[in-house]
């Protein structure tokens, strides 16, 4: 009984400000990864995309593979295969934070990859003809003519896919890794007030992600205008 109490009287002790200003000390961890999976997924992905036009059959087969095993798998079993997977195949001892970045990191690299290849595909065909005729050769044609214009029709679906990944980064509090998620849950066990602290975790979320997804419409709009 006197633990119970004890308990209790410390959990009073967690205002709405206190349980907030610890949640955003969690926040900075989900940034950071997210920040971690979309740079080096966007190192990946664009070497995916190159390889997703290769002229080589065999390299657009592969990257095709690589591109449909993560887009047609889970995320949350990603997680699992490369923190628990990784360890068992080559005796790997991974911390949940490098497991939670080379998960993400290759789920953003298949997603990204693809979304650049249908942005590249998009241009057309009479972009590649006219490089021809100019006597380029393809790398010179992809960066001089092609790669110019497919970002710009790149752009949107690339912030909006970035609303994702930050979302994507809660599932890995199922490996031990400590961000907003994870976070939440401690301070709820610790608290009692489930609904006051997911609440507050849902409302920053809703921080990180709408002005990305907002951005993301804009730029829909502005191109649009612009074709």
């Amino acid at each position: 009984m006197t633990s119970f109490l004890f308990a209790q009287s410390a959990a009073q002790q967690f205002t709405a400000d206190v349980i907030f200003r610890n949640l955003l000390l969690a926040t900075r961890w989900t940034i950071l990864l997210s920040l971690i999976a979309f740079v080096g997924g966007g190192l990946f992905g664009f070497l995916i995309m190159l390889l997703r036009i290769s002229p080589n059959k065999l390299l657009r087969l592969l990257s095709s593979v690589y591109v449909g095993f993560f887009q047609g798998t889970p995320l949350l079993l990603q997680l699992f295969l490369t923190f628990f997977g990784l360890s068992v195949l080559f005796n790997l001892n991974l911390s949940p934070w490098i497991a939670a970045a080379i998960a993400l990191t290759t789920y953003t690299s298949a997603f990204l990859g693809d979304i650049w290849r249908g942005s590249v595909e998009a241009i057309p065909h009479g972009q590649w003809e006219a490089g021809t005729a100019l006597g380029l050769p393809y790398f010179k044609q992809l960066r001089k003519i092609i790669l110019p214009q497919a970002i710009q029709l790149s752009i949107p679906p690339t912030v909006g896919f970035a609303v994702q990944v930050i979302k994507g980064t809660s599932l890995a509090s199922v490996i031990g890794f400590v961000e907003l998620t994870r976070s939440a849950g401690a301070i709820s066990n610790v608290t009692f007030k489930p609904f006051l602290v997911f609440s507050l975790a849902a409302l920053i979320y809703f921080c990180l992600c709408f002005p990305l997804s907002l951005w993301s419409k804009r730029l829909e709009r502005q191109f649009a205008l612009k074709g």
